[in-house]
């Protein structure tokens, strides 16, 4: 009796573990399609169901959009990738310079506090589906999209009329929400937290960010040059637009009141009356100390990255470098340089060397 007690609970002890060890698989690990070759062959295989299953930790209604339309599953990557390379360039300069590893957990530990940085994660992948998505409705590259012609043809009071192939944001924005926001609505249901009203508020603010920089394009038509004729689209803004106005709002971002499950609170009872904006990104928790080395939180510290000595931003030595002091270090670089064409036909150049100094943290 005894023995068949114990196994029973060596049982119930390995299926918690699994289930403790799938939640963290689960959480956020769609990213991953950002820095993998998942999908990438998916229009070409018999069975699209197996490339569906291949990423670790999609939840079933995320495999579920992707059995229904296979090609989306490039759109994802896409999304994926455009979202990290922007994280990547937009913190640069920054203590946390948004470093990914190469396994299915891509930021590491980072994502597991709601902090400022995982505000901005969330809301620049989102807002990377949006994108990805929308143009490739517009390329005819999906199925169940195309370019927005609810207006072709009508005409403005201001002279000009609708045409051309405007982009489909609506679509974008609808397929996001679907698939991005997937892994929060099923938590939702088995009882929202803290977390998971703070990801799916910073999602969306990366959707209205994407859908407010939509601009009107137009192009002349007429004799000569003229402009009789203007015909009007709409167009998406390039992405860096896009993490130039998150990075913004990072800059601003707002810490909510944990307690603050449904619909999120400012901390602090003299500002909770302040209303947050839907494209606010908000945060729970305070960001670590990202100068220091921590191997088990993904972080890797400033230890040996190039710093600005005469900088005042984040990119300076005396920010980025914690305090610690710098090296500097003399680097001779050569270049050919004052080139000119010789008759015939070569181009003749000197060698010069250029002295620079390289500063690093130390």
């Amino acid at each position: 009796m005894e023995r068949k007690r114990c196994e029973q609970c060596q049982r119930i002890l390995v299926s918690i573990i699994w289930g403790l060890t799938l939640f963290s698989v689960v959480d956020g690990t769609w990213m991953y399609l950002g820095i993998s070759a998942v999908g990438s062959s998916v229009t070409t295989q018999e069975d699209p169901d197996s490339s569906c299953t291949e990423v670790p930790g999609l939840v079933s209604p995320q495999i579920e959009v992707c059995r229904k339309n296979p090609e989306s599953l490039l759109c994802i990557s896409e999304g994926a990738r455009l979202g990290i390379t922007e994280c990547q360039y937009q913190f640069r300069n920054e203590r946390w310079n948004c470093t990914t590893n190469t396994n299915y957990t891509v930021f590491g530990d980072v994502l597991r506090k709601g902090t400022r940085e995982t505000a901005f994660i969330y809301a620049i992948l989102s807002a990377g589906v949006v994108h990805a998505t929308t143009k490739s409705c517009s390329a005819g590259n999906l199925t169940d999209c195309s370019c927005d012609m609810s207006h072709y043809g009508e005409h403005d009071v201001e002279g000009w009329k609708w045409g051309g192939c405007s982009d489909n944001i609506q679509y974008g924005l609808w397929f996001s929400k679907t698939f991005v926001d997937a892994p929060e609505v099923m938590t939702h249901e088995s009882g929202r937290n803290i977390r998971n009203t703070m990801n799916l508020h910073n999602n969306e603010a990366g959707r209205i960010v994407a859908e407010r920089l939509m601009s009107l394009k137009c192009r002349c038509h007429g004799v000569s040059g003229s402009c009789a004729v203007k015909t009007c689209w709409r167009s998406l803004p390039i992405f860096r637009d896009i993490g130039d106005a998150l990075k913004d709002k990072y800059e601003l971002s707002v810490p909510i009141a944990r307690r603050s499950k449904r619909r999120p609170r400012r901390k602090g009872k003299t500002k909770r009356r302040q209303p947050i904006k839907t494209d606010d990104l908000i945060y729970v928790h305070k960001s670590p100390n990202y100068c220091r080395p921590n191997e088990k939180k993904g972080i890797l510290g400033t230890v040996g990255r190039l710093c600005n000595k005469t900088s005042l931003g984040s990119d300076s030595c005396d920010l980025l470098c914690c305090g610690r002091g710098y090296n500097t270090q003399i680097v001779t670089y050569v270049s050919r340089c004052h080139c000119k064409f010789v008759w015939c036909c070569h181009v003749q150049c000197k060698t010069c060397q250029t002295m620079i100094e390289k500063h690093t943290c130390k």
